[in-house]
């Protein structure tokens, strides 16, 4: 029996050993970030923009359909998604050209020229975006540059709105990651993106359409956004995902083939979550203060009202101010909002969480609150003065009634008897 205890303590031991190697090799591998097969790369925080791995990453390189975030951005600043737009007479240079297949003059609105745009990387849809903005191509193409350069994307210039091979139109991997940032903050850019298939129905006949970036369909948490390719760019994709409450944006440039550059995105995005955590700041309904109800000896939950979880990468710092009252005063009515929490990330708002009454407090009686204010010697000085007082009046009461009772008593005559008043006549018995 022993032989067997120890037997089976060796190999718990080994177990361990091998589970602690593991766990270690796994925390090498993740230190160390991934070189994808690609000219350059990047990987960035959505929320906050850190940079989380990257090479070449301000180099200018061609970026194929990429270019087409630019001509999103513009176009969903100058026109209503619900506007319709005329397709202009758009001539492919080449028969290779995505395209939604938009006869000229017809009408299409700007919600359904984006979705095409960038799920079908479709050129005829910028060149109709590009007019219904600017009224022109080379007068749009010049405020992609005005944007560019208003938002700090010094790397970055454009020649047209679709991404066709230029010497003029380039970009570099951190541009197109700040570029994606500001894109996503536009609840229809992450709706649009986010999509496998589509049903266009604003033109003159229904369009169906399938996103070309094939990764939303591998990966569940997969969320965006574009992918691009010309032979000066090579394979290009721009992704980004969502997990463990925390957004990543990467960009593959130059990659030779699409295995190569989804890889490449994959490798990115899994290093990047693997630095993450989450911590759970307040659950829905724990308590978080206990405030003193006023005039009463008790006091008052204050719980949260929802639950907040928090992603942390490694090295930040996450930090909770409480804000809530000391004491309070009814009528509280449950539910009712009486503080919160706030988190910040290396001093950057994280979320906040209202405090709220976890049950209702009725409003203090006359003796709580006169019994609060006076301290308990005076209170039973007080009780104790009132008893005697009380005492005083009662025997007053009863002297002036005695009183009363003994004067009448004395003033009123005896009455006689008949037989006294025969005598008092003279007669004799």
């Amino acid at each position: 029996m022993a032989v067997t205890v120890r037997r089976a303590f060796c190999l718990l031991a080994a177990l361990a050993v091998l589970a602690a190697g593991s766990v270690a090799a796994e925390a090498s591998a993740a230190a160390e970030p991934p070189t994808p097969d690609a000219r350059a790369w990047v990987l960035v925080d959505a929320s906050d923009g850190e940079q989380l791995a990257g090479r070449g990453d301000t180099n200018q390189l061609s970026i194929a359909s990429a270019t087409k975030l630019m001509t999103a951005y513009v176009a969903l600043r100058e026109l209503p998604l619900k506007r319709k737009i005329a397709a202009p007479d758009y001539q492919p240079i080449s028969p290779a050209e995505t395209l939604a297949g938009l006869a000229p003059g017809e009408r299409m609105s700007v919600s359904d020229l984006l979705f095409a745009l960038l799920l079908a990387s479709a050129n005829d849809a910028a060149v109709t975006l590009a007019e219904g903005a600017s009224g022109s191509v080379p007068a749009f193409v010049r405020e992609m540059n005005r944007t560019a350069a208003a938002l700090g994307l010094t790397g970055s210039h454009y020649e047209n709105p679709i991404g066709l091979d230029s010497a003029a139109n380039y970009s570099t991997a951190s541009d197109l990651a700040t570029l994606t940032r500001r894109l996503r903050r536009e609840r229809i850019f992450r709706e649009i993106v986010d999509t496998e298939h589509a049903v266009l129905k604003t033109g003159d006949h229904t369009r169906e359409i399938t996103n070309r970036n094939t990764l939303l369909f591998e990966a569940p948490w997969v969320n965006g956004v574009k992918t691009g390719h010309t032979l000066d760019a090579g394979y290009v994709l721009v992704g980004s995902g969502t997990r463990k409450g925390a957004t990543l944006v990467s960009v593959v440039l130059g990659a030779p083939g699409e295995a190569a550059r989804e890889a490449g995105t994959l490798e990115l995005l899994e290093y990047g979550f693997s630095l993450y955590r989450q911590e759970t700041v307040a659950s829905s309904g724990e308590r978080i203060a206990s405030p003193e109800l006023a005039y009463q000896d008790s006091t008052l939950p204050l719980v949260a009202d929802a639950g907040l979880r928090v992603p942390l990468r490694r090295g930040q710092k996450l930090d909770v101010t409480t804000s809530a009252p000391e004491e309070v005063e009814g009528p509280i009515e449950r539910g009712q909002k009486l503080g919160e929490m706030t988190v910040t990330v290396d001093g950057r708002d994280a979320g906040t969480v209202r405090l709220v009454a976890a049950r209702a407090a009725d409003e203090a009686t006359f003796l709580e609150q006169v019994s609060d204010r006076l301290p308990v010697p005076l209170i039973l000085i007080a009780l104790g003065a009132g008893v005697i007082l009380m005492g005083v009046a009662a025997a007053r009461r009863g002297t002036r009634r005695r009183r009363r009772i003994a004067e009448s008593t004395t003033n009123e005559e005896p009455m006689s008897t008949p037989e006294q008043e025969r005598i008092g006549q003279g007669e004799r018995p």
